[in-house]
């Protein structure tokens, strides 16, 4: 088993096209570390590159702090898991994960063991005989494990293994993996774009998001999956973490005495918030305030911060969201850089979990207060989260 670090990393493309740029974090021995981003962000080109499959255009890449960057793939130890399972559709499953023990010439009783050892842990004993024709979609991506698993490397690369699965079986597949995981210790780097798959797989989860709106680096944020939700760093890791996504709106934040009130750009609305440190420096100032779906609450009309027409309720049986639009004009990731421009024009469509026995009928009006303890604050013009 090995740690793998990368440091500085960057790469490439051409004269002028940057993919990677400045990343630097460290996954420990036997950690399962998942990347996750939307498309463009890097996630595969970083896999790439810890595979060697990728020349660094700066960096060094570390495995067991040992600089690997000029080592080619067949010197690094690593094994890798591809998303269209790349399995040899003429051989046997048994064969299929033979393959590489047979080309490292190892003797015939040891890849016999090998091989039987890594089915029966997939549950894969009964199919040996095979073809990759012959099995589903799951079965396959066992398959493609296994291949990898009889190898013992040093550490596991994992390019959306499940992507290809139904829902219900890529459900399945996660637990399946993870626990695998925790049998095996082996070092992991597992890409996807998934954040349900990166929150319930991941020790760690990294978000990247393109260089062109990441500034310096594309690593917005490395941490455990309930950090990333709780106290996520950045405007882009908190509408990227969290399903539904969070909802930011324009604020103005002002004295009331020794309170602090946000006043929401267009609407009229205002509400006391706590007068942290770190937010009373921005008294006078405009900020972007995140509310998370769940720290909404169905509350009396009189209570009620937001008393909207509700257009759209999803009932979905253990929560119901509804949807509702206020007079706030609406901000996003594209906005970070600027001023938030409290005078702008423009409609925010908001979106709150409420229990499925206060759903609304279609256009009722449903009176929503907001946990405060729950609000999200972010600088406008750096993205950054405020907190102290």
């Amino acid at each position: 088993m090995a740690s793998l670090t990368f440091d500085g990393v960057g790469k490439t493309f051409g004269e002028n096209v940057v993919a990677i740029a400045n990343v630097s974090f460290k996954i420990d021995d036997g950690e399962f570390v998942v990347l996750v981003g939307p498309s463009g962000c890097g996630k595969s080109t970083l896999l790439r590159i810890a595979a060697g499959l990728e020349e660094l255009s700066g960096g060094r890449l570390l495995m067991d702090e040992a600089d690997v960057t000029a080592r080619g793939p067949e010197d690094r130890d690593i094994a890798m898991v591809f998303q269209n399972y790349a399995l040899y559709p003429h051989m046997s499953v048994y064969e299929n994960m033979a393959f590489g023990l047979r080309q490292r010439k190892m003797p015939k009783a040891e890849i016999d063991r090998l091989v039987r050892e890594a089915a029966e842990m997939l549950d894969l004993s009964r199919y040996l005989d095979r073809k990759p024709g012959a099995l589903s979609g799951g079965q396959r991506q066992r398959v493609a494990m296994g291949r990898a698993i009889v190898r013992h490397p040093a550490c596991f690369l994992m390019d959306e293994p499940l992507s290809n699965l139904d829902a219900k079986l890529r459900v399945q597949m996660r637990s399946e993996l993870k626990l695998l995981n925790q049998r095996l210790g082996v070092t992991t780097l597992y890409v996807t774009h998934d954040q349900v798959e990166a929150m319930t797989m991941g020790d760690r989860v990294a978000v990247l998001q393109p260089i062109g709106h990441a500034g310096e680096s594309n690593l917005q944020q490395i941490d455990t999956p309930q950090v990333l939700y709780d106290r996520p760093a950045t405007m882009f890791v908190a509408g990227f973490i969290g399903s539904p996504a969070m909802n930011f709106l324009r604020a103005e934040l002002r004295r009331d005495g020794e309170a602090l009130e946000a006043s929401v750009a267009g609407t009229g609305q205002r509400f006391r918030v706590p007068a942290t440190p770190a937010l009373a420096a921005y008294a006078g100032r405009a900020v972007v305030v995140g509310i998370r779906p769940e720290a909404f609450e169905v509350t009396a009309p009189e209570e009620a911060v937001f008393h909207e027409p509700i257009p759209v309720a999803e009932a979905l049986g253990a929560d119901t969201f509804v949807f509702f639009d206020i007079d706030s004009p609406p901000v996003g990731i594209a906005d970070i850089g600027e001023e938030a421009n409290l005078t702008a024009k423009g409609r925010s469509r908001l979106v709150a979990r409420i229990p499925p026995a206060r759903t609304p009928r279609a256009n009722e009006r449903l009176p929503l207060r907001i946990d405060l303890a729950r609000l999200h604050w972010f600088d406008p013009a750096s993205g950054l989260a405020i907190r102290d």
